[in-house]
């Protein structure tokens, strides 16, 4: 199988989507997960009529018929029954928020008030019906307050509490293990010698998926043939998805293509157009279970990761409302080869509210000093060897 574009590799992924089902979770264990269910009013909102002022509440009949001054029947807080008058000359002193009661229909707040004896005088013109929120002028109830498919905020946590749903419908999330390979790595608290390096690519993959409230599992594996198919085979068994890194490019130690094959891990694909990037295999069992192994290199695992798996599971997860992101070059590029390019850059804004990108030199893809100082990646076309600023392209986010 030949080299695939950018374009057939995302299509390839996007086309093994996967729901994993529904939970239900305390609300408070909720900010951050994906909503499975519409959230509806469970009374109409507001559930009363309520005054928005501070003042006294009148019938408005008495007020056409020219009375100004109406004796306090009582005074009316917050959370109490409602009030009623005995009859049209009298009004209740009311605090905002409280509920009106229905022989009162008009609000006058205390600064349009002059209140002498227990007597209120009315010091202005008014309106019928002024300074009321209407009994189900938001909501009525079981109309939708929050669609489904939207990642649980502050605000939608606050609606739940409000219509007392104690637990909520969450995606459920993918179970995932990183797994990384090569002798050469070592576990960060250790020295390296001058031929080792620290772990660092699955702790980074780990950190990204917080995000999304997933908790990995990780897993090195040594370049042993035999206990990477015992490992993976396990793995294959336990997880919805493998995240590798390392093992797929052409060296004498890059055991997984043929590992993934002997364990009956159909291939769909392996190796794209690309830099960094360009070995990336991904592949599946017949359980739907998925293969996303990435070249080594830690800006490949990091471009490969955001480019392919995050809209992969943004897809899987149905979360709703991430568009394409676009920016507008700041310096002119040459691209000396014929791979689609992901160039680093950071992102900025111009006086015109465009965002903008300044690509940032590195030494290729081992080259990730630059990562934590970047936070995107922009794909450049494949057919282009030359861009120049101003052009504007397409761009993926990371580190927000």
């Amino acid at each position: 199988m030949e080299m695939i574009t950018v374009q057939q590799a995302e299509e390839i992924i996007l086309s093994q989507t996967n729901n994993f089902g529904t939970e239900y979770i305390s609300y408070d264990h909720a900010l951050g997960r994906i909503l499975d269910e519409d959230l509806k009013a469970d009374r109409d909102l507001p559930p009363f009529d309520r005054p928005t002022v501070d003042g006294i509440a009148i019938q408005y009949s008495a007020y056409e018929k020219g009375i100004r001054s109406f004796p306090i029947k009582a005074i009316q807080s917050a959370g109490e029954p409602s009030v009623a008058i005995d009859s049209e000359t009298e009004c209740v002193e009311i605090m905002t928020g409280a509920a009106l009661d229905r022989s009162v229909d008009t609000v006058i707040r205390y600064e349009d008030l002059s209140i002498n004896n227990g007597v209120a005088s009315i010091i202005i013109d008014i309106k019928k019906g002024q300074n009321i929120h209407l009994r189900g002028r938001d909501k009525k109830e079981g109309e939708v307050l929050v669609k489904a498919n939207q990642t649980i905020t502050p605000a939608i946590i606050g609606i739940v509490s409000s219509i007392g749903k104690i637990t909520i419908a969450a995606k459920k999330l993918p179970k995932i293990i990183i797994i990384s390979t090569g002798d050469e790595m070592i576990s960060p608290e250790l020295t390296p010698s001058p031929y080792q390096l620290r772990r660092s690519n699955g702790i980074t993959v780990q950190s990204v998926l917080k995000k999304y409230h997933i908790e990995a599992d990780t897993l090195h594996l040594n370049d042993d043939y035999e206990e990477v198919k015992k490992e993976i085979s396990r793995c294959i068994q336990e997880y919805d998805v493998l995240l590798m890194s390392g093992g797929v490019s052409m060296g004498k130690f890059d055991y997984l293509p043929q590992v993934c094959e002997e364990l009956g891990i159909e291939k769909l694909f392996h190796k794209i157009k690309q830099r960094p990037g360009k070995p990336f295999w991904f592949g599946k069992n017949n359980a739907q279970k998925l293969v996303f192994a990435f070249p080594g290199n830690p800006v490949s695992v990091f471009m490969c990761l955001h480019r392919y798996f995050i809209p992969w599971l943004e897809r899987s997860l149905e979360i709703c409302g991430s568009s394409p992101q676009f920016a507008v070059l700041q310096n002119d590029i040459e691209v000396p080869f014929s791979l689609q390019y992901f160039v680093q850059v950071k992102l900025g804004t111009n006086q015109l509210g465009q965002l903008t990108a300044e690509a940032v030199n590195t030494n290729g893809s081992g080259d990730f000093s630059h990562l934590a100082d970047t936070n995107a990646f922009m794909e450049l076309p494949l057919e282009k060897n030359s861009f120049k600023k101003g052009e504007v392209y397409r761009v993926w986010k990371y580190n927000n």
